[in-house]
């Protein structure tokens, strides 16, 4: 682009980047972009001439002049009601005290007919400073693209019915841990996109009538591969500090009062997959499998394979000190399906299912 070139001198190559991460109007962009470099090295100029330039539609917000969480949430969604209100010039002052708030606001300012099926972009100038405010607005803003997705206005249904009320988060969580447990083993496994859920929730459809992964009830894998599989998923979704009591024989007596901690109530199976380290799967594979099993290339190959089928994802790299990462993918349904091939009861290995 000439034109902007002639407006950014020298730094060619930096708006080259952006304007490939950026896209057009209607593109769907990243959900965040950190952009650093020295003082006074034309960071702001640049990523305000190039979203001017491109018509872009954001917001641009100072965090050393919005120094408190009001104050900046309330900058941010102020100046998005002013844009998408730019048309008829009218527009009323919003006021917002919570993340929360925020997140629902947010939902209903770009809903605007002129933001409609466009991207939003909220640059946040000076971002260092967001760590000395309250400690969830960071990661809120980094998942800003996911808390607005697609699960939240199930979780207000009862609230929006009247059949419970705002501060009824019982009755909220009963209604929504159904739904959330169709999406874990549905979108989150990315086996349908994620206008295809919310088509299929408008319709009250069944996610378990698109062919996706969780919908097979038998894969064919090697017989090691299965076991690898099976120790992933175990990896995944038990803590770390659980492998003794199930995968070690002579671990001593361990009391359930101690071992059950009260504040750990969330099921591991809806906040998703951790990542584990190549030791932990092989040291539970081991204890696992009935024969001796070798850490030979074959079995090397075979996570490579099931990294190649999507079954697990690599979340790490083998230049980091800490070696690779791996995630399971599958879901329990999937993955108890495979243990009846190989007479493996794996919920009784399962933390949550104690």
């Amino acid at each position: 682009m000439p034109h902007l070139e002639n407006m950014v001198l020298c730094r060619e190559s930096q708006v080259a980047t952006l304007q490939s991460l950026f896209g057009e109007r209607h593109h769907f962009s990243f959900p965040s972009i950190f952009i650093y470099g020295h003082t006074a090295s034309g960071k702001t100029y640049v990523t305000q001439t190039l979203l001017k330039t491109l018509e872009l539609p954001h917001v641009f917000v100072n965090c050393v002049e919005c120094f408190t969480l009001r104050l900046l949430l309330e900058q941010i969604l102020n100046r998005l009601s002013h844009l998408s209100s730019s048309e008829d010039g009218y527009c009323t002052e919003i006021t917002c005290d919570t993340f929360n708030d925020f997140v629902r606001l947010f939902k209903q300012v770009t809903k605007a007919e002129s933001l409609k099926d466009q991207t939003v972009y909220i640059v946040l100038d000076k971002a260092e400073y967001l760590r000395d405010m309250e400690a969830n607005l960071l990661p809120g803003f980094l998942r800003l693209q996911e808390l607005a997705v697609l699960n939240f206005p199930k979780y207000c249904e009862p609230v929006v019915k009247g059949e419970a009320s705002e501060r009824d988060t019982r009755k909220l969580w009963r209604n929504i841990e159904p739904h959330l447990k169709k999406a874990m083993q549905t979108v989150y496994l990315r086996e349908i996109s994620s206008s295809q859920w919310e088509k299929l929730q408008n319709d009250d459809t069944d996610p378990g009538q698109l062919k996706g992964l969780s919908a097979y009830t038998h894969v064919e894998l090697p017989y090691y591969s299965k076991f690898i599989l099976i120790a992933a998923y175990l990896a995944s979704y038990n803590p770390a500090r659980t492998d003794k009591r199930f995968f070690l024989k002579h671990h001593g007596k361990i009391k359930k009062t101690n071992f059950l901690k009260k504040h750990e109530k969330t099921s591991n199976h809806l906040l998703g997959p951790k990542p584990f380290p190549l030791d932990r799967l092989l040291a539970i594979l081991y204890s696992i499998v009935d024969s001796r099993v070798a850490p030979t290339a074959n079995i090397f190959s075979q996570i490579t394979s099931l990294v190649t089928l999507q079954l697990l994802t690599l979340v790490g790299h083998d230049d980091q000190l800490d070696g690779p990462k791996y995630k399971c993918t599958v879901s329990l349904d999937f993955i108890r399906a495979i243990a009846r091939t190989v007479n493996f009861d794996i919920i009784k290995y399962l933390y949550d299912f104690l």
